[in-house]
């Protein structure tokens, strides 16, 4: 169960970094040097927010084992709707940025940027049986995969819209919030 819910997680938190990469494929970006440095960048911090939200988390859990299925479907739920309401505007209209500089700034700015609601996901984990360190390496590799295929595919095939497949991931945190806590209640 693991596995299965780890890909899920790692497939809906991955769509944000997903629209960026198609969007740089796009505007031009499309060696495999640049691609993996993108995919890497994004793999990795979409790996270290959840385990660093969890921590965080880990140290209230005293606090929080009575409401912890509310936490997970709150944050979960927060960062589904923000991620489909961020993917509605962005099918209104996307544009190539102005640079596809990928130096370390830029690379920090969008892999943090991609990543952040990972970290609200990792507070969720609180009262889950769950392995953190497991799914948060999954998530991290899903990343990295649908990433690099963002980038190589999307200049190639098609004219993403990222807004899509971020509305898509948003409603799957949302399922998987009212899973939780489904379970906790009955």
């Amino acid at each position: 169960m693991d596995l299965l819910f780890s890909l899920a997680l790692g497939l809906s938190l991955s769509m944000d970094a997903f629209a960026v990469s198609c969007a740089m494929g796009v505007c031009g970006l499309s060696d495999m040097k640049g691609a993996l440095k993108l995919s890497l960048s994004f793999g990795f911090f979409q790996a270290i927010m959840p385990l660093l939200g969890w921590l965080g988390a880990s140290s209230f859990g005293k606090y929080l084992g009575r409401v912890d299925h509310w936490v997970a479907l709150g944050a979960l739920s927060f960062v589904g709707v923000k991620m489909i309401l961020e993917g509605r505007e962005k099918l209104r209209g996307e544009t190539c940025p102005a640079s596809l500089d990928l130096g370390p700034g830029r690379l920090l700015t969008l892999s943090i940027g991609t990543s952040i609601d990972a970290l609200a996901v990792g507070v969720g984990f609180i009262g889950m049986r769950l392995n953190v360190p497991f799914t948060s390496a999954v998530i991290g590799l899903v990343t990295f995969l649908v990433c690099l295929l963002g980038v190589l595919g999307s200049g190639r095939l098609f004219k993403p819209r990222g807004g899509a497949f971020e509305i898509a991931g948003g409603a799957v945190l949302i399922i998987i919030g009212v899973k939780i806590m489904l379970e906790h209640l009955g």
